[in-house]
């Protein structure tokens, strides 16, 4: 994957690849519509007005490089519009973004997103669970980084693997406020002289988050502010491909070397745990009418409390209350939405089984029709 100069002038998109120069020309040099998904952590704009010490005098590896720095907060705002139009015209339509930042610039980040026509759907707040102190002792440590994430407009139909984020979070729903480490030890990346190689380094485990999350394997994601590449090598690593913009050559070597090093996994190891909203949809009347259930058999709710019989048209009937599977569910328990799915049961040989089980056998049905051997197995 040698580092390209300019953008190529064919429409084929430069996957998995590093492009030197400014981002928002790159940008503009790109296929529209050709992105997935959008990462960005763009410079903070800290406006530090001299070097930190430390209480023992010693100097702080503080963010001042020349990337970071803007005459005023009007030229800032210039920049974050220009790179923010040429990032959502790349988007496809069930595109999204994400962006990370501080205190310094996440709101006026928000604010211009909104004015553009993104969709804001969630802020995460990424709490670091070994921060840098405050050392001056004048203000609260700084212990957590805002992102954003939004869609590309307010149709977008984004990815978002609920089912994954849930199993990889043990089970339990994946909240906004992440605890996670920052770059250290053996995953930040040194220069020759033995410094940071950059010294906003992003932890790969927050993009394996984020990519697990809102991607899907062969989707294309971009990072027009590229640094050492942690964006490009967490997703050669689970599949996807990426595209990085950056103009600093120190950077781009690193992070090439970086990535040259990743090992892709393979195939069968790329799948994550899909989303019950993507899966086929099934009316309870299927069942009905496939016979799987008949009419008049009774529905029994979660412990029996309550029961229900099968209607021909594929509705329940219960205590005065007729309508669907989760209509009748709801109104039974007083409660303002129900998944009738999980909470009704049939009985077969003595024992209660969620009718869910029936839902279940006629996708896999569907799944097995739809692969393109089917046909020769009919």
């Amino acid at each position: 994957m040698a580092v390209k100069t300019k953008v190529p002038e064919a429409v084929t998109l430069p996957r998995n690849q590093i492009l030197a120069g400014d981002c928002i020309e790159l940008m503009r040099g790109l296929p529209a519509g050709s992105v997935d998904l959008i990462f960005a952590d763009p410079p903070y704009n800290l406006q530090l007005k001299g070097d930190l010490h430390r209480p023992d005098n010693s100097l702080v590896d503080a963010v001042d490089d020349h990337w970071d720095q803007f005459s005023s907060f009007a030229t800032y705002d210039s920049f974050t519009k220009d790179w923010l139009a040429a990032a959502r015209r790349l988007l496809k339509p069930n595109g999204a973004i994400w962006v990370i930042g501080s205190y310094h610039n996440i709101f006026r980040v928000g604010a211009e997103l909104q004015n553009q026509g993104f969709w804001l759907l969630n802020d995460v707040v990424w709490r670091k669970s070994n921060p840098m102190p405050n050392f001056r002792g004048k203000r609260l440590t700084n212990a957590h980084e805002t992102l954003i994430w939004a869609g590309r407009d307010e149709a977008s139909k984004y990815t978002f693997n609920y089912e994954a984020l849930k199993a990889l979070n043990d089970g339990v729903q994946m909240r906004s406020d992440w605890v996670l480490p920052i770059c250290t030890g053996h995953e930040r990346l040194k220069d020759e002289n033995g410094d940071k190689a950059h010294p906003t380094q992003k932890p790969e485990s927050l993009l394996h988050r984020i990519i697990v999350a809102t991607t899907n394997p062969g989707d294309v994601i971009l990072d027009p502010f590229f640094g050492t590449g942690t964006t490009g090598a967490v997703a050669k690593m689970l599949g996807r491909d990426f595209i990085g913009l950056e103009r600093e050559e120190g950077y781009r070597k690193a992070a090439q070397d970086r990535i040259d090093r990743v090992r892709r996994l393979d195939a069968s190891s790329l799948e994550t745990t899909g989303s019950k909203r993507s899966e086929p949809r099934v009316p309870f009347g299927q069942v009905v009418e496939r016979g799987m259930l008949r009419p008049g058999e009774e529905l029994f709710s979660i412990g029996a409390r309550h029961i229900a019989k099968v209607r021909p048209d594929g509705t329940l009937v219960g205590n005065d209350v007729k309508g669907s599977i989760h209509q009748v569910g709801a109104h039974l328990e007083g409660a303002p939405s129900c998944n009738g799915w999980t909470y009704w049961h049939f009985k077969r040989d003595g024992k209660m089984i969620p009718i869910d089980i029936l839902r279940q056998q006629i996708r896999a049905e569907m799944e097995a029709d739809a692969r393109p051997d089917a046909s020769r197995s009919h």
